[in-house]
């Protein structure tokens, strides 16, 4: 924040500020009111909870807050500036609040990163857990926290029924295991500080309460799931009704506001991205056309909004006959994809240029002509074949509420490297929790999975 407002000051007031200070009221040093500025944008950035334990390390609310508080700060400014008629700079406040911005962002996001670097090596910085509920409850739960180090969930234990077993796939190593009859006191022989109740029939809600009234007060703490699956915090209130703790989950909403802004996202990205690639199309175009026979773009029927169909465009990667040698290749032994949809990490039918196109997905440009069209989103779930959408169960076909996307959830998570289940359950995320900040950091998340280049065949 120094370093910003000191620039914002240098920038409008020129170098000689320092040595011929500029007044506010012919009296006020600006240097003052930059102090000022620091110190009360400080202020305003520590009540808003942007350091709460809960938010930092992982998800949108930690850059939502920190936006949010910086953009309140500088309201005040505003307002107290026309409020008592002081004719303070303009330009120096509209150099100073985009430029912090832009900085808080990208400190927080190295210190993120450093942060997560710490927790997926070595589990610090991280609440130990201990779970405890039904066996296959824990299990679900130790799976998803071991998955997702990052979060900042380190399982140290777990506490089941007597006799039940946890799942082979589940790794012994290090657990501490205790009984359900003193959670408690074995969360705290494993070192743990955080219980969290992963469900099931054995706890009820005195036993929970017993619980958490034992824990230490602020240093121990008590996590109950509410067995609800994919849902953001944004869409999810608890409200207290006559002694009872109430979870409202609100029903997704794809229209209004939020839906004109993403519509407009998508045609201005759209329309700016055709401009600024416009010579690798001319390349790419030039190469599919003059290194193998056949067209040079690709028109394959994909399902999209509302489960309508529409021709979605690629350059065209694989020879002509691709199609018709597909039947012979699902016969062989895929080494990549999933059970619904088939890949090869070494396909055959890819041409040589084919292959420098998909490596860096040079081969999707095209698309921004289908979200010119309205028939995709630069951000959604992945646009589907007819033949995929026949094996879908009929909770998949959720994901139809929203545009398919060029980028999504699936494609910056893996891409071809994961299995079906986790791709679908990406897609359904996305669909029941999507927002414009998520959509910005899903294409932040592109541009790295495409210089990466993981998953991508």
């Amino acid at each position: 924040m120094i370093w910003v407002v000191l620039g914002a000051h240098l920038i409008w007031f020129g170098q000689d500020s320092g040595v011929a200070p500029v007044k506010l009221f012919g009296f006020i040093d600006y240097w003052v009111i930059s102090v000022v500025l620091v110190l009360g944008w400080l202020a305003t950035i520590h009540v808003s909870g942007t350091r709460d334990p809960r938010v930092l390390g992982t998800g949108s609310r930690e850059y939502q807050l920190v936006f949010n508080a910086t953009f309140a700060w500088f309201g005040i400014v505003a307002i107290l500036a026309t409020l008592f008629k002081i004719d303070i700079a303009r330009g120096y406040l509209i150099i100073a609040f985009p430029l912090g911005v832009v900085v808080l962002l990208l400190s927080r996001k190295l210190w993120r990163m450093w942060l997560t670097t710490h927790r997926q090596l070595t589990g610090q910085y991280s609440a130990r857990v201990m779970v405890i509920g039904s066996a296959p409850a824990v299990a679900n739960m130790v799976r998803q926290l071991r998955k997702n180090p990052d979060a900042g969930y380190h399982v140290v234990g777990v506490c089941i029924p007597e006799g039940s077993e946890l799942p082979p796939d589940i790794d012994p190593t290090g657990l501490y295991f205790g009984s359900l009859n003193t959670p408690v006191d074995d969360l705290r022989h494993a070192g743990g500080n955080t219980i969290a109740v992963a469900g099931g029939d054995k706890l009820r809600t005195s036993a929970i309460r017993q619980i958490s009234w034992q824990l230490a007060s602020g240093i121990e703490h008590l996590i109950v799931s509410p067995n609800l699956i994919d849902i953001a915090g944004p869409r999810i209130h608890t409200r207290p009704v006559a002694g009872l703790s109430l979870i409202h989950v609100e029903t997704p909403r794809y229209a209004g506001t939020r839906r004109f802004l993403k519509e407009s996202l998508d045609s201005i990205g759209a329309l700016l991205c055709i401009v600024v690639f416009s010579p690798v199309l001319l390349v790419a175009a030039i190469a599919v056309r003059t290194t193998s026979p056949g067209p040079v773009l690709f028109r394959q029927e994909r399902v999209g909004l509302d489960g309508k169909p529409f021709r979605m465009l690629k350059f065209r990667s694989m020879v002509i006959d691709a199609e018709a040698q597909l039947v012979d290749l699902k016969a062989t032994q895929r080494d990549a994809g999933n059970t619904v949809m088939f890949k090869l990490s070494m396909d055959p039918r890819v041409t040589p240029v084919g292959k420098w196109l998909r490596r860096f997905s040079i081969d999707e440009l095209p698309q921004f002509f289908n979200v010119l069209k309205r028939d995709m989103s630069l951000v959604g779930p992945r646009p589907p074949l007819p033949s995929e959408v026949a094996n879908y169960a009929q909770d998949v076909h959720r994901r139809f509420l929203v545009r398919p996307g060029i980028t999504g959830l699936w494609q910056v998570s893996g891409r071809s490297n994961l299995d079906w289940e986790e791709s679908v359950r990406l897609d359904l995320y996305y669909v029941e929790n999507w927002s414009m900040l998520g959509d910005l950091q899903i294409l932040w998340r592109t541009a790295r999975a495409v210089l990466a280049r993981d998953g991508a065949f």
